[in-house]
């Protein structure tokens, strides 16, 4: 009986043990629960739909919070998930150099056959994106194509799938949207708008930038009243939420383009007033010299010359900085694209051979279609010579206008030697004296005065009729009424090449304009100088706008 009473207290202590054990386990399992999601604060998917939100309040803090995130966060997918938004919000600041390098420090950081499906879907996304932010429609469209073409993306059963989908119909329709096919745009919205239907910020947001859009394109099919009620339900909307600030100047911006189609530009300049208030601090560049191009255009049509030329002055500014961005993200990118050729042959196993397989000959055609056109230019006529590189001094010209520094000068031909010897009779020091004023003399553009002459000009500067004239030809190698000729034609050509609204006046108010006194003068200078007609430029320039 002792035997068995022992036997039975061992069992028991034992029993007693075990279950001090379980418990001291299971509440370590507990705490441990409770330490890691203390530890991972709020799930990734609401980190990251703010931080796509604040793509649209300023880019700044958007790139600050990511950036912060990424610090605090080493999974491989959400890295890149953030780095995609960073380089989007480069974008939107205009700074397309920067947006590329980040993108560039994604695609270098990991072997894509390591990524899931949805990274390896969403870098191509991104890289299209990228293509499309550069003016690479073609490259952006051949990839947009190719990814649309994979059921298993448009399974639509995955909501992380769905997005980038409706992301990849968006950029879709905005390429159609450029190359003037307002229809099949239309409709790529319309799938865009399907497959967001998911209830988050980033989904919201997107339906409404496809609004805007939308509204866009209708306005081109001269449906303007459906326009105007697009946009102004979605004015509505964003209005009672003012996160939106880039989506409310956006859809202001488009509402004024109503305005000005129905010539009411006092509305149209109030509607481009109210959509820059909302974005004047905040550095969404691209869309504030969309904004400064029109107030400009409806400050010209009130004839509001001080407004005019103080919006044109800043358009200018922006489109010269976003001119130079997008040159330099080019080389940037199209080294990127070698680079990963040459150095990752790994790629030559993964689904990516086939858009690196285009890309290698689509960068061939590129490069022989460059040579081509310029064997061709070299061989052509002299007057599609003389287009070129009028052309060429024109961007020339229209660069040193926005930065403010004197035009530059052509390049004048050698000095006749009757010239030469004529010239020894004016000394070095009068010479100079001749050539600053005349400098100051171009700067006030008072060559635009039709009555303008040799006599009057001198007597204006108080130089002597002969040696303003011999400076005029050995300096510029033209008489007086050539340099003057080309002075305004050169004015009135950048003015076409700069400012949208020259582009829709009669030929006949252009000559005027530039200083001279009869429609037919004006034609024939004008394709002396340029090796083209006024309205052969005008159509050439318009072309290069559209595209």
């Amino acid at each position: 009986m002792r035997t068995d009473h022992k036997e039975a207290v061992r069992k028991k202590t034992l029993f007693c043990r075990n279950a001090l054990l379980r418990g001291i386990l299971f509440l370590f399992i507990v705490l441990g629960s409770v330490f890691t999601k203390g530890q991972s604060g709020p799930d990734f998917s609401i980190l990251a739909d703010k931080a796509f939100q604040k793509l649209y309040q300023n880019p700044d803090e958007c790139i600050n919070y990511s950036q912060s995130l990424l610090i605090s966060d080493q999974n491989p997918e959400h890295r890149i998930v953030l780095q995609n938004i960073i380089s989007q919000a480069y974008a939107m600041k205009g700074d397309y150099v920067q947006s590329v390098n980040i993108y560039s420090q994604k695609e270098d950081s990991r072997e894509k056959e390591k990524l899931s499906y949805f990274l390896q879907i969403a870098g191509d996304y991104n890289l299209a994106d990228q293509y499309q932010n550069l003016g690479l429609y073609n490259q952006s469209q051949q990839i947009i194509t190719s990814l649309l073409s994979d059921q298993k993306l448009l399974k639509g059963d995955n909501p992380r799938m769905n997005v980038i989908a409706g992301k990849l119909y968006q950029l879709q329709a905005i390429n159609f949207g450029i190359n003037r096919s307002y229809d099949n745009a239309r409709e790529n919205l319309n799938k865009s708008d399907h497959y967001l239907g998911f209830n988050n910020q980033e989904n919201l947001i997107l339906k409404m930038e496809n609004r805007i859009f939308r509204a866009s394109y209708l306005m081109k099919q001269n449906k303007p009243e459906e326009a105007k009620n697009i946009l102004e339900t979605t004015l509505v909307i964003t209005e009672k939420n003012e996160n939106y600030p880039f989506l409310q100047a956006f859809a202001y911006e488009n509402l004024s383009r109503y305005y000005f189609l129905k010539e009411d530009y006092h509305t149209a300049v109030e509607m481009l007033e109210k959509g820059l208030s909302r974005i004047e601090n905040i550095p969404y560049n691209s869309l504030k010299a969309k904004i400064y191009e029109s107030l400009s255009k409806n400050y010209f049509a009130l004839r509001n010359d001080e407004k005019y030329h103080q919006y044109n002055k800043l358009y200018s500014e922006l489109r010269t900085k976003s001119d130079s961005n997008t040159k330099e993200g080019i080389r940037y990118i199209v080294k990127l694209v070698e680079t990963n050729q040459n150095n990752n042959l790994e790629f030559q196993n993964q689904k990516q051979l086939k858009k690196i397989t285009w890309l290698s000959t689509g960068s061939l055609v590129i490069i022989l279609g460059l040579l081509i056109y310029f064997l061709i230019l070299k061989n052509s006529h002299k007057d599609l010579k003389k287009q070129f590189d009028f052309f060429e001094k024109q961007k020339q010209q229209e660069l040193a206008v926005q930065k403010d520094l004197p035009a530059i000068a052509e390049e004048a031909p050698p000095t006749v030697k009757t010239n030469e010897k004529d010239l020894n009779k004016i000394s070095k020091e009068k010479e100079d004296e001749i050539l600053q004023k005349l400098e100051e003399w171009e700067k006030q553009q008072r060559y635009l005065d039709k009555n303008m002459t040799l006599s009057m000009l001198s007597s204006q500067m108080g130089v002597n009729t002969k040696y303003l004239s011999e400076v005029i030809n050995s300096s510029k190698g033209k008489n007086f009424n050539g340099y003057i000729n080309e002075l305004r034609i050169n004015h009135i050509a950048l003015l076409l090449r700069t400012d949208p609204v020259y582009l829709n006046y009669k030929v006949s108010y252009l000559a005027e304009y530039s200083g001279f006194s009869s429609h037919s003068a004006f034609t024939t200078i004008f394709k002396s100088v340029t090796g083209m007609s006024p309205n052969v430029y005008i159509q050439e320039i318009s072309k290069s706008r559209a595209l």
